[in-house]
């Protein structure tokens, strides 16, 4: 049986970098099911498919291929061959995927996909339902959270080392809308697992965020 550990929590927590981080110091696969809906809210955009038309959405699922690689220690996904690393972090990207992420069937065929990644493998998975929905017999489970001006700062930076234009109070606004969506959800919505171990990440370093979790995933691992 694989040994997983699954990392929740809002956007602009840090669940992407820290998990990035974990899965290198502990030898776990690393699997970022944020890139996955992203890459779906790509292909979306590209083929013009509106959220409400699900006979479309329902043939994308039927012809969308989502990869993830690792690349001179680079994480990379693809859609349909293509490496779209960069555009799915793009602005366009950002305003519609946590409505795409709402959509029942989307969200079905992902968690399909997310399952399939942690049987053969040792892993750490992040998202808004790792713990509650996808693995609700995880190994380890971790519930990250910071304000939500803290977030905006921390993806306001990571826009800024990827060239992305958007301004604080874009960002700022945006998480606001995610968190209320997320929460909110009818389908698999955000919240904390019960027997998930809660973390505020507002005033702490990824570095002590990371050996936090690294030292509570040893502990369980002994």
């Amino acid at each position: 049986m694989a040994f997983i550990v699954a990392i929740d929590g809002p956007a602009g927590s840090g669940k992407g970098t820290i998990t990035k981080l974990v899965g290198k110091r502990l030898s776990l696969v690393n699997i970022d099911t944020g890139a996955m809906y992203r890459c779906a809210s790509l292909y979306m955009i590209r083929n013009n498919i509106h959220l409400d038309e699900i006979d479309k959405i329902n043939d994308m699922l039927k012809k969308i291929e989502i990869k993830q690689e690792k690349i001179n220690d680079i994480d990379k996904f693809y859609l349909n061959g293509e490496d779209v690393s960069d555009k799915i972090r793009e602005k366009d990207v950002n305003s519609i995927v946590s409505q795409v992420s709402h959509i029942l069937l989307i969200r079905e065929r992902m968690v399909e996909l997310q399952r399939e990644m942690g049987k053969n493998a040792d892993i750490v998975m992040e998202g808004r339902d790792i713990g509650t929905n996808v693995f609700p017999m995880a190994d380890v489970k971790i519930y990250l959270d910071a304000s939500a001006e803290e977030r905006a700062n921390r993806r306001l930076k990571q826009n800024e080392e990827k060239g992305i234009k958007m301004s604080y109070e874009e960002i700022l606004e945006n998480i606001k809308f995610r968190d209320n969506n997320d929460k909110t959800s009818p389908v698999a919505p955000l919240k904390q697992a019960e027997d998930a171990i809660y973390l505020d990440t507002t005033n702490m370093t990824i570095e002590e965020v990371v050996d936090k979790i690294v030292n509570i995933v040893d502990s369980k691992r002994k």
